[in-house]
This record gives C-alpha cells, sequence and structure tokens, in this order.
C-alpha cells in the first residue's frame, strides 16, 4: 500500500513519512477501529515520539484524536511534541498487555499541535542536529569510552537527553556539566543498548524490510544461539547477526511451530535399524517431512517420516518397559 492512501485511511500522516521516522499508519493496523458496542470511547492514546519511544496518554479534555495527528502532551516539567500512534480499543489491550490499570496515572494530552508547533518541531529536529555534534566533540575531547547516538531536545527546550552505548559504566558528569553550559538547560544523559540503538537509527535488514525493531516490534526478547540450532540453521554468525551485531530478532518468529513439528522426529543421532541394515539419523526436513539415514557402510537414505516411525517404536516401547 502507498505511503498517502495508508495516511488518508489512518487520519493523516502529516509528514510523517518525510520526516524519516516511518508513516505511523503503516505500523500498526487497528484491527478493531471499526467495531462499536455500549462501551464509551476509551480516553487512553499511545503517542508516539522520536527513536520509535511510545508512551501512554490520557485524552482528558476528549479530543477527536486520529492515528498521524500531531498533539503536545505533558512531559517533565514541560511539553512536549509527539505523533498519536494508537487510540481506542487497541491500546485498552495494550495497557492490559503492560499490566496496568485503566485508572492508573498516565499524563496527559494538552492540546493538538498547532502549525506553529510543527514549525517549531521542525526547527528542533535541526538543533538536534548541531547538539549531537557539539556533545560528540565533548565526548572525544574529553576521551570518554561511550558511543553518542542520538540527541532529543523535549519541545519546549527545558530538556535535552543523548543517548549513548558503552561497553562499561562511564564517569560523565563533567560531560554533563560542559553540556549544560553550553546548552543552558538540563542534560539527560541516558545509556541505551545495542538493540535499542539499531532501532532508534533504523535501517533495512537483509530480508529487503525494514527493521523490526524500528518499527513494529514492542519489546526485546532474549534470542540464543539454540534457536537456530533448533531451526536447522548454519551457525553462521554474519547471516544469523542483525544490524545491532546481535542475533536477529526474526529468529524467534517461527521457533515455537518447529518446536512443535520436531516433537514428531526422532533426534539426530538417533540410531535406527532398517532393511538395510543399522545406522543413525543425521538430517531432518520438517517442511517435507523427511529424515535421512546414515548407515555402517557409509549410504545414505531418505526416507518420509512416516516410513521411518515403525522402526522407532519398538526401541520407544522397550525404552518404556
Amino acid at each position: 500500500m502507498a505511503c498517502g492512501s495508508a495516511c488518508v485511511q489512518g487520519g493523516g500522516c502529516g509528514g510523517g513519512c518525510a520526516s524519516g521516522n516511518g508513516c505511523p499508519s503503516l505500523h500498526v493496523f487497528d484491527w478493531l477501529s471499526h467495531l462499536s458496542g455500549p462501551y464509551p470511547t476509551y480516553d487512553i492514546v499511545e503517542v508516539r515520539f522520536k527513536g520509535r519511544r511510545k508512551g501512554l496518554y490520557r485524552n482528558v479534555d476528549r479530543l477527536d484524536l486520529q492515528a498521524g495527528d500531531y498533539v503536545i502532551v505533558e512531559a517533565d516539567r514541560g511539553v512536549h511534541f509527539g505523533i498519536v500512534h494508537l487510540t481506542g480499543e487497541l491500546v485498552r489491550l495494550r495497557v492490559r498487555a503492560k499490566g496496568l490499570d485503566d485508572d492508573a496515572e498516565f499524563p496527559r494530552i494538552v492540546r493538538l499541535a498547532t502549525l506553529d508547533d510543527i514549525d517549531r518541531w521542525e526547527a528542533n529536529k535541526q538543533q538536534e542536529i548541531e547538539a549531537f555534534y557539539v556533545a560528540r566533540e565533548a565526548i572525544e575531547r574529553l576521551g570518554l569510552p561511550m558511543k553518542l547516538v542520538d540527541a532529543e531536545w523535549q519541545f519546549d527546550h527545558k530538556k535535552i537527553t543523548f543517548y549513548f552505548t558503552a561497553d562499561h559504566r562511564v564517569d560523565f558528569r563533567q560531560l554533563v556539566r560542559e553540556l549544560a553550559r553550553t546548552f543552558r538547560t538540563r542534560v539527560e544523559l541516558r545509556q541505551i543498548g545495542a538493540r535499542d540503538e539499531a532501532a532508534r537509527i533504523g535501517g533495512i535488514g537483509s530480508c529487503g524490510r525494514e527493521l523490526c525493531c524500528s518499527t513494529w516490534l514492542q519489546e526485546f526478547k532474549p534470542v540464543a544461539t539454540q534457536t537456530a540450532k533448533i531451526q536447522n540453521l548454519p551457525l553462521n554468525p554474519a547471516r544469523l547477526s542483525g544490524q545491532c551485531g546481535r542475533l536477529k530478532c526474526c529468529l524467534n518468529y517461527e521457533l515455537e511451530q518447529y518446536m512443535a513439528a520436531l516433537k514428531d522426529f526422532p533426534p539426530v543421532d538417533t540410531p535406527v535399524e532398517t532393511e538395510r541394515g543399522r545406522g543413525t539419523v543425521q538430517k531432518l526436513d520438517i517442511f517435507k517431512r523427511r529424515v535421512w539415514i546414515q548407515y555402517e557402510d557409509g549410504n545414505w537414505e531418505d526416507m518420509a517420516l512416516e516410513d521411518v516411525q515403525p522402526y522407532l517404536r519398538p526401541r520407544v516401547s522397550a525404552g518404556k518397559s
């Protein structure tokens, strides 16, 4: 679907597509938007900010909000500029998934953004680029073992946040003092991980699509090498690693299906004796449901799983008895 048509259907993207952060209406499909019922309109809204960061806000004034609308929200000792990401019943499910209560305290949406607000937001993005280079130069001058990833101004310029990665704990107190004198505002340095860095920067994965972590992925789940082994993937770090340098998150997507399918198969190296003689299971193909057996004389044979199972049952039965 073209970005323009998606934005129109989703309530307007308002230039989000050209901002480099992607079109918000393409990230999540609100499959509950067409449902109607006796319940009142849900007053909690999910708002997206720079670098995939999202937050939940209460629509106290009952503004008519649609995905893609620009809004001004409460922030740390001030206000911030954001884009409506989700509304309605899908947000209710998101709140429950986070283990939060509907009556919990949420910061509120102050108002819809005006044209002047949008102009100021665009100006802030340009100033963030300048602030990034200033901070990076200060880091190099102080010789700090850290990598600056991004800079983000709060909309009202009452705070600026710098995101960085580091292998170890970094004493950046001198850096904070220098940056505070330079920008004359509150300065926050926030350390993030390699996966968060890739999510903030974005990019294109080896699949040819935009990175999952910078679009729809809500949380990072651990990915182990065993995940690749279960799916019979070659343990090639260059193929299995993502842009962050860690194992790809998508290795987890089909893991449950693989584990369920492998329950019908004998494990690799399982001894088996067929009409051709004794051998061991060496390879499995869960898609074609085939099993490769290597015999003691060095010959190979591939058999359908249904044909191999009768030779395995007597051994399994004997083990149970």
